[in-house]
């Protein structure tokens, strides 16, 4: 075993959205753009992005934010995004629905969901 005491990680403050009424698939566009950025390029990032997954990226990211100023330990100002995702949700009321398609039939159609999370942390003396 090591002998030497490791530091105390840095706490981790985390923000979520569940059930954002849009696909996985566009919002982790803007995911990946943030991820590992300071939080106050993130969200000069997010004020220019045309996606619409920017706007809800922009409140959790200020959400996580003021999560962390809560702790009177932890500088907000050496915040960075540390973790950032977008998984799928359930499909809204849990169903297909259906539009009218060629020759009489009906053709499916779901309204997706995304549950999107930022992990914020303090970067480490460097």
């Amino acid at each position: 075993m090591n002998s030497q005491a490791q530091a105390p990680a840095a706490p981790q403050f985390r923000a979520v959205h569940r059930y954002a009424r849009m696909t996985a698939r566009k919002a982790r566009l803007i995911a990946d753009a943030i991820r590992g950025l300071h939080v106050n390029d993130a969200l000069e990032v997010l004020e220019f992005a045309p996606q619409r997954a920017a706007a809800y990226y922009k409140k959790i990211v200020q959400s996580a934010v003021a999560n962390a100023a809560q702790s009177e330990s932890v500088n907000v100002n050496r915040l960075y995004i540390c973790e950032c995702k977008a998984d799928g949700g359930p499909l809204l009321n849990n169903r297909m629905r259906f539009r009218p398609g060629p020759q009489g039939r009906a053709m499916p159609f779901r309204k997706k969901t995304a549950h999107l999370t930022v992990v914020v942390k303090e970067m480490g003396e460097q």
